[in-house]
Protein backbone atom coordinates (compact mmCIF):
# COMPACT_ATOMS: atom_id res chain seq x y z
CA UNK A 1 0.00 0.00 0.00
CA UNK A 2 1.12 3.61 -0.64
CA UNK A 3 0.72 5.53 2.63
CA UNK A 4 3.53 8.12 2.72
CA UNK A 5 4.05 11.01 0.26
CA UNK A 6 7.07 9.17 -1.21
CA UNK A 7 5.10 5.97 -1.61
CA UNK A 8 2.14 7.74 -3.23
CA UNK A 9 4.39 9.58 -5.70
CA UNK A 10 6.44 6.47 -6.45
CA UNK A 11 3.33 4.40 -7.14
CA UNK A 12 2.08 6.91 -9.71
CA UNK A 13 5.28 8.27 -11.25
CA UNK A 14 7.44 6.15 -13.56
CA UNK A 15 10.09 8.89 -13.56
CA UNK A 16 11.23 7.52 -10.19
CA UNK A 17 13.29 4.53 -11.30
CA UNK A 18 14.44 2.02 -8.65
CA UNK A 19 17.91 1.89 -10.11
CA UNK A 20 20.10 -0.31 -7.92
CA UNK A 21 20.15 -2.02 -4.55
CA UNK A 22 22.57 -1.87 -1.64
CA UNK A 23 21.93 -5.27 -0.11
CA UNK A 24 24.15 -4.77 2.92
CA UNK A 25 22.14 -1.71 4.01
CA UNK A 26 18.80 -2.86 2.57
CA UNK A 27 18.21 0.26 0.49
CA UNK A 28 17.40 1.32 -3.08
CA UNK A 29 18.91 4.11 -5.15
CA UNK A 30 16.02 5.94 -6.84
CA UNK A 31 16.96 7.85 -10.02
CA UNK A 32 14.90 10.59 -11.66
CA UNK A 33 14.34 10.00 -15.41
CA UNK A 34 12.08 11.46 -18.05
CA UNK A 35 10.32 9.27 -20.60
CA UNK A 36 12.83 10.27 -23.28
CA UNK A 37 15.67 9.16 -20.98
CA UNK A 38 14.12 5.69 -20.89
CA UNK A 39 13.69 5.62 -24.67
CA UNK A 40 17.24 6.76 -25.37
CA UNK A 41 19.07 4.61 -22.81
CA UNK A 42 20.63 1.38 -24.06
CA UNK A 43 21.43 0.37 -20.47
CA UNK A 44 19.75 1.34 -17.20
CA UNK A 45 22.92 0.51 -15.28
CA UNK A 46 25.78 2.50 -13.74
CA UNK A 47 26.32 4.30 -17.05
CA UNK A 48 23.01 6.04 -16.47
CA UNK A 49 24.26 8.04 -13.50
CA UNK A 50 25.57 11.19 -15.14
CA UNK A 51 25.61 14.49 -13.29
CA UNK A 52 22.27 15.57 -14.73
CA UNK A 53 20.41 12.53 -13.35
CA UNK A 54 19.06 13.20 -9.88
CA UNK A 55 19.09 10.34 -7.41
CA UNK A 56 18.55 9.55 -3.76
CA UNK A 57 18.79 6.51 -1.52
CA UNK A 58 15.66 5.17 0.15
CA UNK A 59 15.26 2.20 2.47
CA UNK A 60 13.69 -0.74 0.68
CA UNK A 61 10.63 -0.76 2.95
CA UNK A 62 10.07 2.98 2.33
CA UNK A 63 8.97 2.13 -1.24
CA UNK A 64 5.47 0.76 -1.85
CA UNK A 65 4.32 -2.70 -2.78
CA UNK A 66 2.07 -2.08 -5.77
CA UNK A 67 0.34 -5.42 -5.40
CA UNK A 68 -1.63 -6.45 -8.46
CA UNK A 69 -0.34 -3.64 -10.67
CA UNK A 70 0.10 -4.63 -14.31
CA UNK A 71 3.46 -6.42 -14.68
CA UNK A 72 5.82 -5.51 -17.52
CA UNK A 73 6.44 -7.79 -20.45
CA UNK A 74 9.96 -9.03 -21.04
CA UNK A 75 12.64 -9.52 -23.67
CA UNK A 76 15.21 -12.18 -22.75
CA UNK A 77 18.19 -13.28 -24.82
CA UNK A 78 21.57 -15.04 -24.87
CA UNK A 79 23.60 -11.89 -25.54
CA UNK A 80 24.58 -10.19 -28.80
CA UNK A 81 21.49 -11.42 -30.65
CA UNK A 82 19.57 -8.21 -31.29
CA UNK A 83 17.65 -7.75 -28.06
CA UNK A 84 18.35 -4.00 -27.97
CA UNK A 85 17.31 -3.74 -31.63
CA UNK A 86 14.08 -5.60 -30.87
CA UNK A 87 13.42 -3.33 -27.89
CA UNK A 88 13.94 -0.19 -30.00
CA UNK A 89 11.73 -1.44 -32.83
CA UNK A 90 8.91 -2.44 -30.47
CA UNK A 91 9.07 0.91 -28.68
CA UNK A 92 9.13 2.80 -31.98
CA UNK A 93 6.21 0.89 -33.46
CA UNK A 94 3.92 0.55 -30.46
CA UNK A 95 4.78 3.24 -27.91
CA UNK A 96 5.58 0.79 -25.12
CA UNK A 97 7.91 2.17 -22.44
CA UNK A 98 11.29 0.41 -22.82
CA UNK A 99 13.43 -0.44 -19.79
CA UNK A 100 16.72 -1.82 -21.07
CA UNK A 101 18.78 -3.90 -18.64
CA UNK A 102 17.58 -2.41 -15.34
CA UNK A 103 20.37 -2.97 -12.86
CA UNK A 104 18.05 -4.07 -10.07
CA UNK A 105 17.33 -7.33 -11.89
CA UNK A 106 21.01 -8.30 -11.57
CA UNK A 107 20.63 -8.00 -7.81
CA UNK A 108 17.64 -10.34 -7.86
CA UNK A 109 19.59 -12.87 -9.95
CA UNK A 110 22.52 -12.69 -7.52
CA UNK A 111 20.19 -13.23 -4.56
CA UNK A 112 18.51 -16.16 -6.33
CA UNK A 113 21.88 -17.87 -6.88
CA UNK A 114 22.55 -17.87 -3.13
CA UNK A 115 19.03 -18.22 -1.76
CA UNK A 116 19.60 -21.75 -0.40
CA UNK A 117 23.11 -21.08 0.89
CA UNK A 118 24.06 -20.11 4.46
CA UNK A 119 25.42 -16.73 3.33
CA UNK A 120 22.11 -15.59 1.78
CA UNK A 121 21.00 -12.21 3.10
CA UNK A 122 17.35 -12.91 2.19
CA UNK A 123 15.07 -15.78 3.06
CA UNK A 124 13.29 -17.55 0.16
CA UNK A 125 10.06 -15.89 1.23
CA UNK A 126 11.61 -12.42 1.25
CA UNK A 127 13.08 -13.07 -2.22
CA UNK A 128 9.66 -14.00 -3.60
CA UNK A 129 7.96 -10.97 -2.01
CA UNK A 130 10.58 -8.51 -3.20
CA UNK A 131 10.74 -9.99 -6.68
CA UNK A 132 6.97 -9.41 -7.00
CA UNK A 133 7.51 -5.89 -5.65
CA UNK A 134 10.19 -5.13 -8.26
CA UNK A 135 7.95 -6.52 -11.00
CA UNK A 136 5.29 -4.02 -9.98
CA UNK A 137 7.78 -1.15 -9.90
CA UNK A 138 9.02 -1.90 -13.42
CA UNK A 139 5.48 -2.13 -14.79
CA UNK A 140 4.61 1.55 -14.27
CA UNK A 141 4.06 3.85 -17.24
CA UNK A 142 4.05 7.61 -17.71
CA UNK A 143 0.40 7.77 -18.76
CA UNK A 144 -2.55 5.55 -17.84
CA UNK A 145 -2.58 2.35 -19.85
CA UNK A 146 1.01 2.65 -21.09
CA UNK A 147 2.68 -0.77 -21.26
CA UNK A 148 6.19 -1.28 -19.98
CA UNK A 149 8.61 -3.74 -21.60
CA UNK A 150 11.79 -4.80 -19.85
CA UNK A 151 14.79 -5.89 -21.91
CA UNK A 152 16.80 -7.90 -19.39
CA UNK A 153 20.53 -8.60 -19.54
CA UNK A 154 21.44 -12.10 -20.72
CA UNK A 155 22.22 -13.55 -17.28
CA UNK A 156 18.70 -12.72 -16.07
CA UNK A 157 17.30 -15.62 -18.11
CA UNK A 158 18.23 -17.79 -15.11
CA UNK A 159 15.28 -16.26 -13.19
CA UNK A 160 12.99 -15.59 -16.16
CA UNK A 161 10.27 -17.87 -14.81
CA UNK A 162 10.24 -16.00 -11.50
CA UNK A 163 10.01 -12.64 -13.26
CA UNK A 164 7.27 -13.49 -15.76
CA UNK A 165 5.08 -15.20 -13.16
CA UNK A 166 1.67 -16.01 -14.60
CA UNK A 167 0.73 -12.67 -16.16
CA UNK A 168 3.60 -11.52 -18.39
CA UNK A 169 4.57 -12.47 -21.91
CA UNK A 170 8.16 -12.85 -23.03
CA UNK A 171 10.26 -12.76 -26.17
CA UNK A 172 13.42 -14.88 -26.18
CA UNK A 173 16.07 -14.04 -28.76
CA UNK A 174 18.70 -16.59 -29.67
CA UNK A 175 20.65 -17.96 -32.60
CA UNK A 176 22.37 -21.20 -33.54
CA UNK A 177 25.70 -22.04 -31.96
CA UNK A 178 27.77 -21.46 -35.17
CA UNK A 179 26.24 -18.00 -35.73
CA UNK A 180 26.73 -17.11 -32.06
CA UNK A 181 30.39 -18.10 -32.13
CA UNK A 182 30.96 -16.08 -35.31
CA UNK A 183 29.19 -13.06 -33.83
CA UNK A 184 31.19 -13.05 -30.60
CA UNK A 185 34.49 -13.69 -32.35
CA UNK A 186 33.83 -10.84 -34.80
CA UNK A 187 34.32 -8.18 -32.10
CA UNK A 188 37.08 -7.74 -29.55
CA UNK A 189 34.72 -6.14 -27.03
CA UNK A 190 32.09 -8.87 -27.30
CA UNK A 191 34.74 -11.58 -26.93
CA UNK A 192 36.28 -9.88 -23.89
CA UNK A 193 32.86 -9.48 -22.26
CA UNK A 194 31.90 -13.11 -22.92
CA UNK A 195 35.18 -14.46 -21.55
CA UNK A 196 34.83 -12.27 -18.45
CA UNK A 197 31.40 -13.78 -17.77
CA UNK A 198 32.57 -17.35 -18.44
CA UNK A 199 33.38 -18.33 -14.81
CA UNK A 200 29.91 -17.42 -13.55
CA UNK A 201 28.25 -19.16 -16.50
CA UNK A 202 30.39 -22.25 -16.04
CA UNK A 203 29.27 -22.42 -12.41
CA UNK A 204 25.61 -22.09 -13.42
CA UNK A 205 25.90 -24.73 -16.14
CA UNK A 206 27.75 -27.21 -13.93
CA UNK A 207 25.11 -26.79 -11.22
CA UNK A 208 22.42 -27.74 -13.73
CA UNK A 209 24.19 -30.79 -15.22
CA UNK A 210 24.93 -33.52 -12.63
CA UNK A 211 28.42 -34.96 -12.89
CA UNK A 212 29.57 -32.18 -15.21
CA UNK A 213 32.92 -33.45 -16.52
CA UNK A 214 34.80 -30.22 -17.30
CA UNK A 215 36.62 -27.35 -15.61
CA UNK A 216 36.88 -23.90 -17.13
CA UNK A 217 40.66 -23.93 -17.16
CA UNK A 218 40.54 -26.92 -19.51
CA UNK A 219 38.63 -25.02 -22.20
CA UNK A 220 40.24 -22.86 -24.90
CA UNK A 221 38.70 -19.42 -25.45
CA UNK A 222 36.36 -20.33 -28.32
CA UNK A 223 35.02 -23.32 -26.40
CA UNK A 224 34.39 -21.01 -23.44
CA UNK A 225 32.22 -18.92 -25.76
CA UNK A 226 30.35 -22.09 -26.79
CA UNK A 227 29.89 -22.97 -23.13
CA UNK A 228 28.38 -19.50 -22.56
CA UNK A 229 25.88 -20.11 -25.36
CA UNK A 230 25.00 -23.49 -23.88
CA UNK A 231 24.54 -22.04 -20.39
CA UNK A 232 22.07 -19.40 -21.53
CA UNK A 233 20.22 -21.72 -23.91
CA UNK A 234 19.87 -24.37 -21.20
CA UNK A 235 18.58 -21.70 -18.83
CA UNK A 236 15.95 -20.61 -21.35
CA UNK A 237 14.96 -24.20 -22.04
CA UNK A 238 14.11 -24.47 -18.33
CA UNK A 239 12.73 -21.00 -17.50
CA UNK A 240 11.11 -20.04 -20.83
CA UNK A 241 9.91 -23.32 -22.40
CA UNK A 242 9.00 -22.72 -26.03
CA UNK A 243 5.91 -24.91 -25.68
CA UNK A 244 4.35 -22.26 -23.40
CA UNK A 245 2.32 -19.85 -25.55
CA UNK A 246 3.45 -16.94 -23.35
CA UNK A 247 7.01 -17.35 -24.67
CA UNK A 248 7.97 -16.52 -28.25
CA UNK A 249 11.39 -17.87 -29.28
CA UNK A 250 12.94 -15.91 -32.15
CA UNK A 251 16.11 -16.74 -34.07
CA UNK A 252 17.78 -13.38 -34.65
CA UNK A 253 19.14 -14.41 -38.05
CA UNK A 254 15.56 -15.15 -39.19
CA UNK A 255 14.43 -11.81 -37.74
CA UNK A 256 17.06 -9.99 -39.82
CA UNK A 257 15.97 -11.85 -42.95
CA UNK A 258 12.43 -10.38 -42.70
CA UNK A 259 12.31 -7.70 -39.99
CA UNK A 260 8.81 -6.46 -40.88
CA UNK A 261 7.28 -9.93 -40.49
CA UNK A 262 9.25 -10.52 -37.29
CA UNK A 263 8.16 -7.21 -35.76
CA UNK A 264 4.54 -7.85 -36.70
CA UNK A 265 4.68 -11.29 -35.06
CA UNK A 266 6.29 -9.83 -31.93
CA UNK A 267 3.64 -7.11 -31.64
CA UNK A 268 0.93 -9.73 -32.05
CA UNK A 269 2.54 -11.89 -29.37
CA UNK A 270 2.50 -9.02 -26.88
CA UNK A 271 -1.04 -7.99 -27.85
CA UNK A 272 0.08 -4.64 -29.26
CA UNK A 273 -2.24 -3.17 -31.89
CA UNK A 274 0.10 -1.92 -34.62
CA UNK A 275 -0.78 -1.50 -38.29
CA UNK A 276 1.36 -2.58 -41.24
CA UNK A 277 2.31 0.97 -42.21
CA UNK A 278 3.69 1.71 -38.74
CA UNK A 279 5.71 -1.50 -38.77
CA UNK A 280 7.09 -0.71 -42.21
CA UNK A 281 8.09 2.78 -41.07
CA UNK A 282 9.91 1.34 -38.05
CA UNK A 283 11.95 -1.22 -39.99
CA UNK A 284 12.82 1.13 -42.85
CA UNK A 285 13.77 3.99 -40.55
CA UNK A 286 17.17 4.72 -38.98
CA UNK A 287 16.95 2.05 -36.26
CA UNK A 288 17.90 -0.75 -38.66
CA UNK A 289 20.96 1.20 -39.83
CA UNK A 290 22.35 2.00 -36.37
CA UNK A 291 24.26 0.01 -33.79
CA UNK A 292 21.43 -0.34 -31.28
CA UNK A 293 23.60 -0.13 -28.16
CA UNK A 294 25.31 3.02 -29.49
CA UNK A 295 23.03 4.61 -32.12
CA UNK A 296 25.65 7.21 -33.03
CA UNK A 297 27.49 4.40 -34.86
CA UNK A 298 26.30 2.88 -38.12
CA UNK A 299 25.61 -0.85 -38.39
CA UNK A 300 23.51 -3.06 -40.67
CA UNK A 301 22.54 -6.70 -41.22
CA UNK A 302 24.87 -6.82 -44.22
CA UNK A 303 27.83 -5.64 -42.15
CA UNK A 304 26.97 -8.17 -39.47
CA UNK A 305 27.03 -10.99 -42.03
CA UNK A 306 30.36 -9.79 -43.44
CA UNK A 307 31.94 -9.78 -39.98
CA UNK A 308 30.52 -13.22 -39.21
CA UNK A 309 32.00 -14.62 -42.42
CA UNK A 310 35.41 -13.16 -41.60
CA UNK A 311 35.30 -14.71 -38.11
CA UNK A 312 34.24 -18.09 -39.54
CA UNK A 313 37.21 -18.06 -41.93
CA UNK A 314 39.70 -16.94 -39.29
CA UNK A 315 38.59 -19.27 -36.48
CA UNK A 316 37.18 -22.22 -38.43
CA UNK A 317 39.11 -24.98 -36.67
CA UNK A 318 38.45 -23.63 -33.16
CA UNK A 319 34.75 -23.17 -33.97
CA UNK A 320 34.52 -26.79 -35.17
CA UNK A 321 36.17 -28.01 -31.96
CA UNK A 322 33.80 -25.93 -29.81
CA UNK A 323 30.74 -27.30 -31.63
CA UNK A 324 31.98 -30.86 -31.13
CA UNK A 325 32.44 -30.13 -27.41
CA UNK A 326 28.81 -29.03 -27.12
CA UNK A 327 27.60 -32.00 -29.16
CA UNK A 328 29.42 -34.36 -26.82
CA UNK A 329 27.60 -32.80 -23.86
CA UNK A 330 24.29 -33.10 -25.71
CA UNK A 331 25.00 -36.80 -26.09
CA UNK A 332 25.52 -37.09 -22.35
CA UNK A 333 22.64 -34.79 -21.27
CA UNK A 334 19.93 -35.66 -23.76
CA UNK A 335 17.66 -32.67 -23.03
CA UNK A 336 20.32 -30.49 -24.69
CA UNK A 337 19.95 -32.30 -28.01
CA UNK A 338 16.95 -30.13 -28.97
CA UNK A 339 19.06 -26.99 -28.99
CA UNK A 340 20.26 -25.50 -32.34
CA UNK A 341 23.85 -26.74 -32.06
CA UNK A 342 24.44 -26.88 -35.85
Amino acid sequence: MADTPLQRRFAADASLLPHMADLANDRILVALLGEEDYRAASFLDQRLLTERIGREWATWDALPDLGAAAPPDFIFHIGHVGSTLASRLLAEASGVLPLREPMLLRTLAQVAERIDRPESLWSPDLYRRRLAQVRGWLGRGFVPGQRAMVKASSVITAIADDLTGTGARALFLHTSLPRYLETILAGEASLAETLAQAPARMARLAARLPGFPHALWQLPPVTRVAMSWLCEMESAQRTLPAADARHQWVDFEAMLADPAAALAAQCAHFGLAVDAATIEAAVTGPIMRQYSKAPEHGYSPDLRRELQAEAAAKHGAAIADAIEWVEALAGRYTHLADLPIR
